[in-house]
């Protein structure tokens, strides 16, 4: 394991498999107590999320297919959907002029309404590519839409508050 401070990162937390080696990226001004605990809970979620790898990108390929039937009436159809490690600050994105949807892997351990909210916001982007009226009533039709908004707040929340301040 190896451990990098950056004057650069002034709240953030990150970890990531390099090879054998896992990297975990903290601010220079962390103390040794702070170092130590976050390193613990990085190793934990990399631990967990490699655990939770059960729905790989063929399956997520499958689910996109499948909330475009139900709810967009077939009519999305993504060229690639796969999970990828580098959007840490975003749940989904998508690509419309290419086709494509990225996940973060941080879905991978939320609940499956919350995924396939996600899933299905980043489809309804292959429709509609802003966030207009038009495309919101693309999503009316996913019984939990709010409730799964409401989710990932509070998620976004609780990681903004867990963060050292800079203080």
């Amino acid at each position: 394991m190896e451990v990098r401070r950056s004057a650069r990162r002034r709240r953030t937390v990150s970890a990531y498999r390099e090879g054998d080696r896992t990297v975990v990226l903290i601010p220079a001004r962390m103390s040794a107590k702070e170092e130590r605990k976050w390193v613990g809970v990085m190793l934990e979620k990399l631990a967990a999320q490699e655990r939770r790898s059960q729905l790989g990108d063929t399956e997520l390929a499958e689910r996109a297919e499948q909330l475009s039937r139900r709810y967009l009436d077939g009519r999305a159809h993504p060229r690639s959907v796969r999970w990828v490690t580098n959007q840490n600050t975003r749940w989904g994105s998508c690509t419309p002029s290419e086709g494509t949807i990225r996940l973060s892997h941080r879905l991978q351990s939320m609940p499956e309404y919350v995924r396939d909210y996600v899933l299905l916001h980043e489809l309804a982007h292959l429709l509609v590519p802003g966030h207009g009226p038009d495309f919101w009533r693309l999503l009316d039709s996913y019984p939990r839409t709010e409730r799964a908004r409401g989710f990932l707040e509070g998620v976004t929340e609780a990681e903004r508050r867990s963060v050292p301040s800079e203080d």
